[in-house]
C-alpha cells in the first residue's frame, strides 16, 4: 500500500468547489427513477443517460471531482465505443465503484439489516483497479426505530448495538481491503432519515454509529489519511412534525462530526439521503460558512444532483442538452456550497 498516493486521491476527491457524483444506483433503484420519467430501464437507456452526464463538460470539469459507478456501468462503452470510465478520466474526474452487494436481514435483530459483499472482494477490487477505479464505496444502512416496543420489535431498541457493531466491522474490513488494493475507500455509514424522530435523536444515533465505525477502522489498521467519510447529516426524520432549521442542521452536524471524526481524515462528502435538491445544498453551504474545520466538507449526492437532469432528459435524445444544463446548474450550486459561497438567489437564475 502506498499511503502517499492514496492520500493524493482522497484529497483530490474533496477539492474545494468540487464534489462526487453518486451514479451507482442499483438496477432496481434506477428502474424506479426511470419509471418516474416514463423511460424503460434497458441497458442501452441506462448507458445513454449516464453518458449524457459524463459528457456534460461544464459540470464534470468544473464541479465534479469523482464519479461512483455501478458494476454494470464501469464495463460499459459509450455509443462511440469509448469506455465510460475514459469519459470520466478525460473530464479530469476520478472514476470510483460501488462494491457492496446490498443488504440482508440481520439474524436475531428483527427489522435491521447488514450490508454484504466481503466475499471475493479482494479479487473484485483488483479487476476494478485495472479498469481505472481509484476509489470505492460501501454503504451501511442504520434505521432508527419508530415503534413503541422494546429491543428488536421495531421500537426504541432500533438501532441495536448488534446492528451498529456488525455494520461498522464490515465497513472497516472493506476499507482495509480497498487500501491493500491501492483504492481509496469511501466509508458510508448512513443513519436513515425515514421516520418521525427529531434531530436530537438522529444526532445521538449518528454519534454512536460514527464512534463505533472509527473504533473498528483503527482495529482493522485502516489509514485514516487514505479514506473519505460519507455520513448523513444530523437532521429531523422526514415524518417529524418539527423540522430543524438550516442553521440548526449545520450547527449540530458540525458539532457531531468534530466530536467523532479524527482530523487525519482528509474530507467528508455528505450523502443527501432523501433531502430535496435545494435543502441538501443549503445545509452543506451553512456548514462551510461556519468554517474553522479540520477536514473539507463537500457533497457525494445522487438524487440531489440527478433528479433535475433526469426530468429534463426524459429519455429523449433531443433533450440531452437540456439535461446537461440542469446537471451543470445543480453541480455548480453544490460546488459553491462546498466553499460556503452559495446563496438562495442563485437558484432563481436560469440553469
Amino acid at each position: 500500500m502506498n499511503l502517499t498516493e492514496l492520500n493524493k486521491v482522497a484529497v483530490a476527491m474533496v477539492t474545494p468547489g468540487k464534489g462526487i457524483l453518486a451514479a451507482d444506483e442499483s438496477s432496481g433503484t434506477i428502474k424506479k427513477r426511470f419509471d418516474a420519467i416514463k423511460v424503460e430501464s434497458t441497458e442501452e437507456n441506462r448507458r445513454d443517460y449516464r453518458e449524457m452526464l459524463f459528457r456534460s463538460s461544464e459540470a464534470m470539469r468544473k464541479y465534479i471531482s469523482g464519479v461512483i459507478l455501478y458494476d454494470e456501468t464501469i464495463w460499459q462503452n459509450a455509443k462511440d465505443g469509448t469506455p465510460l470510465v475514459k469519459l470520466i478520466e478525460q473530464s479530469g474526474a476520478i472514476p470510483g465503484i460501488k462494491v457492496d452487494e446490498g443488504t440482508q436481514a440481520l439474524p436475531q435483530c428483527p427489522g435491521e439489516l447488514v450490508t454484504v459483499g466481503l466475499d471475493k472482494l479482494a479479487e473484485r477490487l483488483k479487476k476494478y483497479y485495472e479498469r481505472g477505479a481509484r476509489f470505492a464505496k460501501w454503504r451501511a444502512v442504520i434505521d432508527i426505530g419508530q415503534g413503541t416496543g422494546g429491543p428488536g420489535t421495531g421500537g426504541p431498541g432500533i438501532p441495536s448495538m448488534t446492528a451498529i457493531g456488525v455494520n461498522a466491522h464490515a465497513l472497516a474490513r472493506y476499507a482495509a481491503l480497498c487500501q491493500a488494493a491501492q483504492i481509496v475507500p469511501i466509508v458510508e455509514p448512513e443513519v436513515l432519515m425515514d421516520g418521525d424522530h427529531d434531530i436530537d435523536r438522529c444526532y445521538e444515533v449518528t454519534q454512536r454509529v460514527l464512534n463505533k465505525t472509527f473504533q473498528e477502522l483503527r482495529v482493522q489498521r485502516v489509514e485514516l489519511e487514505g479514506m473519505v467519510l460519507k455520513p448523513n447529516m444530523a437532521i429531523s426524520g422526514k415524518k417529524c412534525a418539527k423540522q430543524a432549521s438550516v442553521a440548526e442542521v449545520a450547527e449540530k452536524t458540525v458539532r457531531m462530526l468534530k466530536a467523532c471524526v479524527p482530523a487525519a481524515v482528509p474530507g467528508i462528502a455528505f450523502l443527501s439521503g432523501g433531502q430535496s435538491d435545494e435543502e441538501a445544498t443549503a445545509h452543506l453551504d451553512a456548514m462551510n460558512k461556519i468554517g474553522g474545520l479540520p477536514w473539507r466538507l463537500t457533497f457525494s449526492y445522487g438524487r440531489a444532483l440527478q433528479a433535475a437532469p433526469q426530468k429534463a432528459w426524459s429519455g429523449k435524445s433531443e433533450n440531452v442538452a437540456a439535461g446537461q444544463r440542469a446537471f451543470a446548474h445543480r453541480a455548480h450550486m453544490n460546488g459553491l456550497a462546498s466553499k460556503g459561497a452559495w446563496e438562495q438567489g442563485l437558484e432563481k437564475k436560469a440553469a
